[in-house]
């Protein structure tokens, strides 16, 4: 029986598409029926469906007005909330005829039905948020007032390179004369290991979280850039253990082992060990995500596939989340200090060691303990615009806090210690939102960084991520992504090509080195970063100039 009003009672609890955060505008007459946007279809919501189209027509000697019904094939978007077309536009691209494009809802109502079954909206890429950062804010205005041919961008001799260590004070260096020359002094007791690397590095995203090619790619450009570039870019692992090839390789000196709270893959690390030819470059210690405070790392059942099960050591289709810090570690502080002890004897105190943490009121708290630690190499802050494989939106949009603000504030709490110098900072999180890498990365070393991380920049221009901070694809969680780069899929991952990618990083690495020094020279510096150097900062907003003690300017 139907109510009054004519409607089912089924149908009145359908929704309609105006609720969908995209709509599949499908030209009828341009559409050819090859199915191939429906086959590419990550989400499938697109199907190819029959209609039964009524059409009048007049012909004959005395044409009278008759109508006809006929069958037509057509493609139709599925109304089913959990089959939500994401905006990736794959349809698009495999089009012959440009008959079909997914049009961004601004009056969507997507979060109020994205919550079925009790459990909160997850999802994968960076917080919703199109307005533009406080680093694309900053402007660079202390420059020469003449042009200088000697600092040049495109003539002088540059050395963009940092620190990655415990860089000693000069008084307790642990040097001496010895007929009149400055040699080492073996009889130290510890000698702080430092490596020199590029001052952009590729963040930690795990074998699990990216798929084969596109791990595979990011290393390969990674090599390349050291071995035939002279660029001594480093890459972190992430959570969940390396390739155990790698690990036996001379390339494991690129890059930086990453142990989280999860231990997922430190076997094969272990057993590794007493075969590795080269030391890694550092060990990341993750205590905390800047797109996910205290939230753990997780990876999603989807993804959990044959290979990195085995890497793993688990089940395959289980949920892999990070298990809490150990009951024997009542703080951040005795972990971070327990963990930095424990990895520098496993690898005899010849690798820095360092933690990263999420951007939080909290981090300086950290900071000062580790300014203390002879052992502590450095400390990474990850702030709340860095992207992450699967989190619940509420916290990617709603916790956090921003780097630039949260930086500042450790920076100069090192420097009211005098030990600016000495610890050095790694910045992350929304390192290049809008395309300006080297702009930001400037930015972020000036306020006191000595190094920035990124990785959703990495797979935006590397890879062609499709997502977007308008909620556009982001189901990196999912394992459906539709380039191949989130996913352990082999349907969906051999559409990406590891060798384009190693192109691509490579070509990344040599823009962001012409346009560093092209920041840099105006300022004077070829030779050595400028870290701390917010005096050539300015902004034209009086909030964030007294927030980050840089100028005013409008």
């Amino acid at each position: 029986m139907e109510p009054a009003s004519g409607i089912r009672l089924d149908h009145n609890h359908q929704l309609t598409l105006k609720e969908f955060p995209y709509i599949i505008r499908w030209s009828d007459d341009r559409c050819k029926r090859c199915g191939r946007c429906t086959s590419v279809c990550p989400v499938k919501a697109i199907v190819p469906t029959v209609r039964v189209q009524r059409s009048v027509v007049s012909e004959g000697p005395l044409p009278g007005p008759s109508s006809t019904r006929k069958v037509v094939q057509v493609v139709e978007q599925v109304t089913d909330m959990e089959r939500y077309c994401t905006g990736c536009a794959m349809c698009s691209l495999v089009c012959p005829n440009e008959a079909i494009t997914p049009e961004f809802n601004p009056n969507n109502k997507f979060l109020h039905y994205k919550n079925k079954g009790g459990d909160g909206y997850k999802r994968g890429g960076r917080r919703n948020d199109p307005s533009i950062s406080t680093l694309d804010k900053l402007k660079f205005t202390r420059i020469s007032m003449l042009t200088d041919p000697a600092l040049d961008a495109a003539r002088h001799e540059f050395r963009i390179r940092t620190l990655l260590g415990r860089i000693m004070p000069p008084e307790k260096l642990p040097m001496k004369l010895v007929d009149g020359r400055l040699v080492v002094d073996k009889t130290a007791v510890f000698i702080p290991p430092v490596r020199e690397i590029y001052p952009i590095m590729i963040g930690s995203m795990s074998v699990g979280a990216l798929s084969p090619p596109m791990w595979e790619g990011l290393a390969m450009g990674v090599a390349y850039l050291n071995e035939v570039e002279g660029m001594p870019v480093v890459m972190c692992s992430g959570e969940g253990g390396m390739p155990p090839a790698l690990l036996r390789s001379k390339y494991l000196k690129y890059f930086i082992i990453q142990i989280a709270s999860g231990y997922f893959g430190w076997d094969e690390i272990i057993h590794a060990l007493p075969h590795m030819v080269e030391d890694p470059a550092a060990i990341e210690i993750k205590y905390g995500q800047g797109a996910k405070p205290g939230d753990g790392g997780l990876l999603m059942a989807q993804k959990v596939l044959k290979l990195i099960a085995k890497i793993r050591g688990v089940p395959q289709f289980v949920d892999l989340s990070s298990p809490p810090t150990h009951q024997t570690k009542y703080s951040i502080e005795e972990a971070v200090a327990k963990m930095i002890q424990s990895m520098s004897m496993a690898w005899g105190f010849r690798v820095p060691v360092y933690p990263k943490i999420s951007g939080t009121k909290t981090a300086r708290a950290v900071l000062n303990n580790l300014a203390r630690n002879p052992y502590a190499a450095a400390l990474s802050i990850d702030g709340e615009d860095g992207g992450t494989g699967a989190a619940y939106n509420v916290s990617m949009d709603k916790m956090g806090h921003p780097i630039a603000s949260n930086l500042r504030e450790c920076y100069l709490d090192l420097v009211k210690q005098g030990k600016q110098n000495e610890l050095p900072l790694i910045a992350a999180g929304g390192v290049g939102k809008k395309g300006n890498l080297a702009a930001n990365a400037a930015a972020l070393i000036m306020l006191g960084a000595s190094a920035v991380s990124i990785g959703k920049y990495i797979m935006q221009a590397a890879a062609d991520c499709l997502g977007d901070e308008n909620n556009r694809c982001n189901i990196c969680n999912t394992g459906k992504c539709p380039r191949g780069i989130t996913t352990q899929d082999p349907k969906l991952y051999r559409r990406l090509d590891s060798d384009k990618v190693a192109e691509r990083v490579v070509d990344v690495f040599k823009a962001a080195d012409v346009e560093l020094k092209k920041i840099f020279a105006p300022m004077g510096r070829s030779t050595e970063l400028p870290i701390g150097m917010s005096d050539g900062l300015s902004v034209d907003d009086k909030s964030i100039s007294e927030r980050l003690g840089i100028s005013y300017v409008c």
